[in-house]
């Protein structure tokens, strides 16, 4: 599906009285009354760096990115809004979103530690064979996110505090470690 596709895959279960599991819990569907907020906040504020805006000029093949996600999902609020806004900064890269938990299932190819931890970003060439993937979230965020979890923090504590991270980070930390990997594939090209 396209990014439309997806914010249409959101009002369809904020607007649906019955909606399908999982959203069939309250308790998802205020998750992703939450995330439709982050999402669409950072739709308007989230700012791409000057380095990125700058890598992803330079990308002159076409690439294919697929996004899988999920609209329950809390990091992929705070994520998905800059992968769209990214790509959208070159006609070459072609976006797909999948949610992990509906066919085709390739979150199975991508786990991360074993779980189908998301959202996962898989920057794929022309071919659509995989040049690299990233996810869940920032190493910068998973780091913070473990050491709550060693310190045995109540879950929603936990929850709350990775909120604040990615508010304070404003994708900062997301777009760094883009613009590492991305110039990996212009550094290749440019050598060929």
């Amino acid at each position: 599906m396209n990014f439309q596709t997806y914010l249409n895959q959101f009002t369809q279960i904020l607007e649906n009285p019955n909606p399908a599991a999982p959203y069939d819990d309250p308790a998802f569907v205020e998750y992703t009354k939450l995330n439709w907020s982050r999402l669409n906040r950072w739709l308007k504020a989230g700012e791409i760096t000057p380095e990125l805006k700058e890598t992803v000029s330079a990308i002159n093949k076409p690439l294919n990115w697929l996004v899988i996600t999920e609209p329950w999902c809390g990091d992929a609020a705070h994520i998905v809004p800059f992968f769209h806004m990214i790509a959208s900064l070159n006609p070459l890269i072609h976006v797909e979103y999948e949610l992990r938990d509906s066919a085709p299932f390739r979150i199975n190819d991508y786990l991360t530690n074993g779980g189908k931890s998301i959202p996962i970003l898989v920057v794929q060439d022309e071919n659509h064979k995989d040049i690299f993937r990233w996810g869940p979230r920032p190493k910068s965020a998973q780091d913070f996110f473990l050491d709550l979890k060693a310190k045995n923090t109540d879950p929603n504590e936990a929850k709350a505090a990775l909120q604040q991270w990615y508010n304070q980070d404003k994708g900062k930390a997301l777009q760094l470690e883009l613009v590492q990997l991305l110039s990996t594939i212009n550094s290749a090209s440019s050598s060929k």
